[in-house]
């Protein structure tokens, strides 16, 4: 069977309805009995809703948030995240300001907002934490990430910006099946290079992992494991980063994976 398995949330974890099915957990619960060390790997911050995914998923084990930015132990606290660029973030926030687009920023446990109101509301939501905008200047830690949540005709036009030095994921989730966030890292920080760290931590070669994932965000991953697993429900860049494919998020494909892995 493989070290560590790494799965995205939305998409992956949770389906549609955003929840996780019961046999999934089951599933995922059996396999980490057996010795099978998993990784959270989404683009989500360590609160709310994606905290306690991870701590479930693995109890004490490394865990990968906001696409690499954060890489979190959810016991002891420990974080080898990586910063944001400093002199990057006043241009972003004042595109944002000239454009009426909302940007979030994160530090490895809070969150800002550029533009509170009904995205920032919904997005607050789907991670299941109270909505309480504060403006950037607020947060008291580093900042590790920015995400530009725009509606999904904005996309092209998002990515098509410069953003020197730093690297852009794009998601989407079935929660919010109206919007794109599209993350914004230090240049070289994604799901992948974070996964390669928690394999070393683990001791492990990269050829007994595995990624399930669902998003152009998780190709990055997809692409440093063993073993790279789209869902059935997967966008286009995963199902070509993949060698394998499951079904869909709503009928329990992560449990495929999962046997997989157990086989492999």
């Amino acid at each position: 069977m493989l070290g560590l398995v790494g799965v995205d949330v939305d998409g992956t974890l949770v389906g549609t309805d955003n929840r996780v099915r019961e046999d999934v957990w089951d599933a995922l619960e059996e396999a980490r009995a057996r010795g099978v060390r998993f990784a959270l790997c989404t683009g989500r911050p360590a609160v709310g809703n994606a905290l306690a995914y991870a701590q479930r998923l693995d109890p004490d084990g490394w865990h990968v948030f906001q696409n690499g930015a954060s890489i979190v132990n959810v016991v002891s606290g420990e974080s080898l995240s990586v910063p944001f660029p400093a002199e990057a973030l006043p241009g972003l926030l004042a595109r944002a300001n000239t454009t009426g687009r909302l940007l979030e920023v994160y530090t490895d446990a809070e969150m800002a907002v550029s533009l509170p109101g009904e995205l920032a509301e919904r997005h607050a939501a789907l991670l299941g934490v109270p909505y309480r905008p504060q403006p950037p200047q607020a947060l008291k830690g580093e900042p590790v990430r920015v995400q530009w949540v725009v509606p999904r005709e904005q996309e092209a036009e998002v990515t098509a910006e410069p953003h020197p030095g730093l690297d852009l994921h794009p998601a989407g989730s079935p929660g919010m099946p109206d919007v794109m966030f599209i993350s914004v890292t230090k240049a070289g920080i994604n799901k992948g290079s974070a996964l390669t760290r928690i394999a070393a931590k683990y001791g492990l070669d990269m050829d007994r992992t595995m990624m399930v994932g669902d998003g152009e965000n998780d190709v990055a991953a997809m692409r440093v494991v063993g073993h790279p697993v789209a869902m059935g429900n997967a966008d286009p860049p995963a199902l070509e980063a993949a060698r394998y494919v499951v079904g869909h998020v709503d009928a329990g494909g992560l449990r495929e994976a999962v046997a997989l892995a157990l086989r492999l």
